[in-house]
């Protein structure tokens, strides 16, 4: 079958029945005529629209420029599995960087069917994984949220699932205290640099210690860094 804008011409000329037959096909003419403008428009917005594909965001995420704040390549991934192998509805990522991480965990939230919300305090760092997560066709699955975490989390609302938190080691405990009344039975929550910086965080680790209403592991997903990371799971 042969597509319904070249057809349009033979139609116009066609139909030689008389005035009512000629009117006839005139009209048909212009509507087939407005479905092409119509459909080409469709087509042109739908390709604006279009996500990268899967392949294509492998791709763009090996040629990321990451930097020093950024996850390394492992811990995103492994953020991005507990994301999908958890289910994960609605997380909150603490510290964005230029959101390297935040696009990891966005494809696995996208794949959930989910969303993810970042906060960061840098305006710079916020403008650029802006960018990137529009470049990855992510911006409706992760938000960005200027201002300081210790200020933002306690307005965030309803309930969480998943919690990334990698900011001031010495916050830790506050910005999951913040987080804590928000969190859904089943949260898996995980914190960066646990071994590396486990002085700047002795209250946190000893709030997971022998604690009922969490199991907690420390595990090393990259050999990116000689440090880790503490996976929490809430019991209760």
């Amino acid at each position: 079958m042969r597509p319904l804008c070249c057809a349009s011409s033979e139609l116009a000329n066609s139909g030689k029945a008389g005035n009512d037959g000629g009117v006839s096909m005139k009209k048909l003419y212009l509507i087939v005529a407005a479905m092409c403008i119509l459909g080409g428009n469709a087509i042109f917005l739908g390709a604006a629209d279009a996500k990268p594909t899967d392949a294509e965001r492998e791709k763009m995420l090996k040629e990321f420029k990451r930097i020093p704040l950024n996850t390394t390549e492992g811990d995103a991934m492994m953020l991005r599995i507990l994301v999908q192998a958890h289910n994960s509805q609605r997380g909150v990522e603490v510290g964005t960087a230029t959101g390297y991480g935040a696009i990891q965990m966005g494809i696995g939230f996208e794949r959930t069917g989910g969303k993810l919300i970042t906060v960061d305090i840098d305006p710079k760092m916020v403008a650029a994984t802006r960018e990137n997560l529009k470049k990855f066709g992510l911006e409706k699955t992760v938000t960005v949220v200027e201002g300081d975490a210790l200020q933002v989390l306690p307005k965030l609302e309803g309930t969480f699932d998943f919690v990334f938190i990698d900011a001031l080691k010495r916050d830790y405990l506050k910005y999951f205290k913040a987080l804590e009344p928000k969190l859904r039975r089943g949260a898996v929550i995980v914190a960066d640099n646990v071994i590396k910086s486990e002085r700047d965080m002795m209250d946190f680790l000893a709030y997971f210690k022998d604690n009922p209403a969490y199991d907690s592991v420390t595990i090393r997903a990259s050999m990116e860094k000689d440090d880790g990371m503490l996976v929490i799971y809430k019991v209760r």
